[in-house]
């Protein structure tokens, strides 16, 4: 037997994310990949398994609390081979443990002390040092990010340096937690300087192999200053705005690239957010602030002028039980109202014949059940969007905060529209462009079970550029799909039916798939739209155009 600590691990880069679910007690006793906790971050549900079987000794954590990477979840008694193995190691590999040098001098070069190995949980003390900036020597540390004690994702920002030319913040190159800082703000450093001493934790016995120097794990970011002088996207209300000093229209943004990035996600201008940091510098905390903020305002719509709705006291009409939205529940309700709101929608519909397809994916039933896959008109479909979204780039694109310029993307991600008991997630298939029809059947299944299973991390929503929403299996004619921004369409799928359809000679029946086709208006317009409805068509109505 040995006692086990199980800590929360990668879940994507999350930081800070709410444990909704306790899934065992004190004595249960679990196999392994059963669920122990229940996390929700902003964008979805997400189970944490068990690495091992074992007894539950204690539970660290509680409903509410909040967590990152690396976290205690609770102590596992465990039974098994792997124990004895990890008390084997132990002490050779204490003995043989370096120690880690503090000095900026006498670190050019991360040094790593391995902690003693155990089945459950490794743990390994990296000293992370400035890696290469361009040549720069002598740079002034303008921030430190981070405290001892602070949980890192990997890629979070530790220090922020400034040369005469630029700022750059310098990202953490793993996940863990700080366990010493050897820099100030005020210090000059260049290449190999030491930054801090992080702990890196495993929950799985590793092979020994060569370090690598954390100077070459990850490169600075460039900042860039920016100025905004478009009117607000979701401006707050002046009464919950941050009591912050209100920064002018024109005034230069100071904020990192993964606070900018955080930004772009959530949908938020940054020109409307107070900054906290240094010179103003907008920080993360001052986003989710903000985001809270909107949230929590009840005193009318907030980013419009539109009248607030008047609170009514249903009690006074019969009995009523009310419930708490979940925040996954809040922050879909939140991204839609704000898409709606700030995005000018225009919706297409149209029928495609799907005859062909549907004879051709009855024929492949056989093939399907040998491969274990079962195939729905989705697969098809996602590879017709994939095509016609290369060939008109409009729609394979997003516009930029300024409103004067567009990103044309050159890869193709197609984000489906899942509905789980939690709430509306939406997954991303990545390179829908480059796989086949199986693939996309067997990737598409996965995604919507993980969404399902709440396994899914906040990675696998991201980097969408067109999304996917099917009602086929519910039913209707036609909706409105509202664009997830900031992609600037979305296609709406209904439920197929057998209609009379003139060939010219006469009415033959034919199966019609109903399509809508919601576009923001300001990056496409209506004959854009009609040309890709158009090709979109085609290729679902001879699928051999496919393969062209």
């Amino acid at each position: 037997m040995s006692k086990q600590i199980i800590v929360v691990p990668d879940i994507g880069g999350a930081e800070e994310v709410e444990v909704i679910e306790i899934s065992v007690a004190p004595g249960a006793i679990v196999k392994q990949e059963d669920a122990l906790i229940v996390l929700e971050s902003d964008k979805a549900s997400m189970e944490v398994p068990s690495p091992y079987a074992g007894k539950v000794i204690d539970i660290q954590l509680k409903v509410g609390d909040k967590v990152s990477a690396g976290k205690t979840i609770l102590t596992l008694e465990v039974a098994d081979e792997k124990a004895t193995v990890a008390k084997a190691e132990k002490a050779p590999v204490e003995k043989s443990a370096p120690a880690v040098k503090s000095s900026a001098a006498e670190a050019p070069a991360a040094k790593k002390i391995d902690a003693p190995k155990s089945a459950a949980v490794a743990s390994s003390i990296e000293a992370i040092v400035v890696p290469d900036i361009g040549g720069a020597d002598n740079v002034d540390v303008i921030e430190v990010n981070v405290k001892v004690g602070s949980v890192l994702a990997e890629g979070d920002t530790m220090i922020v340096l400034e040369s005469d030319k630029a700022s750059m913040e310098v990202p953490a190159p793993k996940a863990g937690i700080v366990r010493a800082i050897k820099i100030k703000e005020g210090d000059k450093v260049g290449v190999g300087a030491a930054i801090l001493d992080l702990e890196i934790t495993t929950a799985a016995v590793e092979k020994t192999s060569p370090t690598k120097p954390a100077s070459v794990a990850a490169a600075p970011k460039a900042i860039e200053l920016a100025t905004s002088a478009a009117p607000p996207i979701a401006a707050a209300n002046s009464d919950t705005a941050p009591t912050s000093v209100a920064r002018k229209s024109g005034d230069e943004v100071y904020a990192g690239p993964a606070v900018r990035k955080l930004a772009r996600e959530m949908g938020i201008d940054l020109a409307n957010v107070a900054g906290s940091g240094p010179k103003g510098r907008v920080q993360k905390e001052d986003i989710k602030n903000f985001v809270r903020q909107l949230m929590e305002n009840r005193g009318g719509n907030a980013g419009s002028a539109i009248p607030p709705l008047p609170d009514i006291d249903f009690t006074q009409f019969g009995t009523i039980d009310i419930q708490p939205l979940s925040k996954l529940h809040k922050i879909t309700a939140l991204n839609m109202h704000r898409s709606w709101v700030n995005l000018p929608h225009v919706t297409q519909f149209d029928d495609a014949d799907i005859t062909e397809l549907e004879t051709f994916r009855e024929s492949l039933k056989a093939e399907a059940e040998r491969r274990g896959i079962k195939v729905s008109p989705l697969p098809f479909l996602i590879k017709a969007c994939a095509i016609a979204l290369k060939a008109h780039p409009k729609f394979n694109a997003s516009l930029l905060n300024d409103g004067e310029r567009i990103a044309f993307k050159k890869y193709v991600h197609i984000g489906l529209a899942v509905d789980t008991p939690n709430g509306l997630v939406v997954p991303v298939l990545r390179n829908v462009d480059r796989k086949s029809v199986w693939e996309l059947a067997t990737e598409s299944a996965e995604l919507a079970q993980k969404a399902k299973d709440r396994k899914l991390k906040p990675t696998d929503m991201q980097g969408g550029c067109f999304t996917i929403s099917s009602l086929g299996s519910i039913g209707g004619t036609g909706f409105t799909p509202i664009i997830n921004a900031p992609e600037v369409a979305i296609l709406g799928v209904s439920k197929l039916a057998i209609k009379p359809v003139w060939n010219g000679k006469e009415f033959a029946p034919r199966k019609m798939l109903p399509l809508s086709l919601s576009y923001d208006h300001r990056a496409v317009n209506g004959a854009d739209a009609g040309r890709f409805f158009t090709y979109l068509n085609e290729l679902l109505a001879d699928i051999r155009r496919l393969v062209l």
